[in-house]
């Protein structure tokens, strides 16, 4: 019962968000606005006033992020493998790197974090942060470093490759809420009640809001393309990636409590930055797409699962 109570509200609001769609009380448009306002305002007013006034148990970041990358580097190396197995043409190696991207890019932000705080209470803040903050950038970077080497473009320096991923990491919200935040805690500056409940007021909004926004956007993904592409996809992101952050957090000796955050960020289904990668270098679109809506979907059934072990296991 206390996982349902956990795990049902979120995807009901997930639900909400596509049913608002399909039935045309918002255009499908609407998703812009309200992403943004989840992303550039909500979520950052929760992580900043999260870090600032929340208790945290110390936790290693090396093992933190030993246990959650790791994991991802695992699932990475094999979902390279399966597309080679599975595209056999020396020139179809770029496509491997996007269905690596699709198999490990998962939905942290949109549905990571609400479902963590919920399942695990604002202490994972400070472990999830860990994650948060070099997530993307690390991601991008490792994916675009890999396309340039499969598609051998000697005309692209290094630094026009890592320079963007700097400049988009200094004007994100979430890395400057999280960082302003840190800073904020160290220098013990606290939080005045006024401007604390207008951040808690905003922050209240940020789960609902990113949870609606998905909603709306998965109203634009499809299951559609190469059938066996997206099942091996959903299958690396659902299930060998989370199993694989769950040894390594054992291995590691992670507090059940960062371990349990490892975990469940580690479960999150294909997120819609996989299909912006894939966009970008037209690659596997349609498959990826498919990977975001099926994996969504199936989260429904996984992600239960996963609670329960995260949450039995503190």
């Amino acid at each position: 019962m206390a996982t349902l109570l956990i795990v049902a509200p979120v995807f009901a609001l997930i639900a909400a968000g596509y049913a608002a769609v399909l039935f045309r009380f918002v255009s499908e448009g609407a998703h812009k606005g309200i992403s943004e306002f989840a992303f550039s305002i909500a979520i950052p007013a929760l992580l900043f006033r999260t870090i600032v006034v929340s208790e945290f148990s110390d936790v290693s970041p090396w093992r933190m992020w030993g246990a959650y990358y790791g994991a991802l580097a695992i699932t990475w190396i094999a979902a390279l493998i399966l597309s080679a197995l599975l595209r056999k043409k020396r020139e179809d190696s770029e496509d491997g790197v996007v269905f690596a991207i699709g198999s490990v890019y998962g939905n942290i932000v949109m549905l990571g974090i609400p479902l963590t705080l919920s399942a695990l209470g604002n202490e994972a803040a400070g472990p999830m942060a860990l994650i948060l903050s070099v997530n993307t950038p690390l991601l991008w970077l490792c994916g675009t470093l890999q396309m340039e080497f499969v598609s051998r473009k000697q005309t692209t320096s290094p630094l026009s490759i890592i320079w963007p991923v700097i400049t988009d990491l200094a004007r994100n919200p979430i890395m400057l809420a999280i960082g302003f935040g840190l800073v904020w805690r160290l220098g013990g500056l606290g939080l005045h009640p006024v401007v604390d409940r207008t951040i808690e007021l905003l922050a209240q909004a940020g789960s609902p809001a990113a949870l609606i926004a998905l909603g709306i956007n998965l109203f634009r993904f499809e299951v559609k393309g190469e059938k066996l592409s997206i099942l091996m996809m959903c299958a690396l992101k659902l299930m060998v990636m989370p199993a694989a952050a769950f040894l390594l957090a054992k291995l590691l000796n992670l507090p059940p409590l960062a371990a349990g955050v490892a975990v469940l960020l580690a479960a999150m289904p294909t997120g819609a930055n996989a299909y912006i990668f894939a966009v970008q270098y037209q690659r596997l679109v349609n498959p990826v797409s498919g990977a975001v809506a099926l994996g969504t979907l199936l989260a429904a059934v996984t992600l239960p699962v996963v609670v329960v072990m995260v949450a039995g296991g503190r």
